[in-house]
């Protein structure tokens, strides 16, 4: 990976995106780094651009998608967290939603996706759902992806980012 200027532009509704976003910075030289924090209208000038999503109804959150809606001729690296996860395709088909906003002059260079935590509220969520006689069928499945991802992003998604930033 160019080892160039480059900004860290990230979203992060529950703090996921921002471990990842920590992580990238962490093993990026910190001289080169010319922007690191939320999308904002400023210019970026930067050889790269890292930039991070939650996921929202599978595709980038509203603030990322007009971030790269906006982007023209730029190298891009796509990073984000679901609160789904466990399939690598189900993370390549949000990487595919996300990548049609952004504009064909830039190019993507790279991509990263693991699962992450979601609020309690969820959870709840799903527990009274389950208490109703006509729950969803799939409603222990929910509670139980719930659970898992507890504990992401882990020290192992965090390798894998790191491997993949200093490929």
């Amino acid at each position: 990976m160019d080892k160039g200027r480059y900004s860290i532009i990230f979203s992060s509704l529950t703090g996921n995106t921002k471990i990842l976003a920590e992580t990238i910075r962490a093993v990026l030289p910190a001289e080169n780094c010319d922007y690191y924090g939320v999308p904002e209208t400023q210019e970026l000038h930067s050889e790269i651009l890292y930039i991070g999503f939650w996921t929202d109804k599978g595709n980038a959150d509203n603030a990322t998608l007009e971030l790269l809606s906006k982007l023209r001729g730029k190298k891009v690296f796509l990073f984000g967290t679901a609160g789904f996860g466990g399939s690598v395709a189900y993370f390549q088909k949000i990487l595919d939603h996300v990548k049609q906003s952004v504009d064909p002059s830039n190019t993507v260079v790279g991509e990263y996706m693991c699962q992450g935590k979601m609020p309690q509220s969820v959870r709840d969520r799903y527990m009274k759902m389950k208490a109703q006689p006509e729950h969803p069928a799939n409603i222990d499945a929910l509670i139980e992806n719930f659970d898992r991802a507890l504990s992401h992003p882990d020290e192992d998604d965090l390798e894998r980012l790191r491997k993949i930033i200093l490929g």
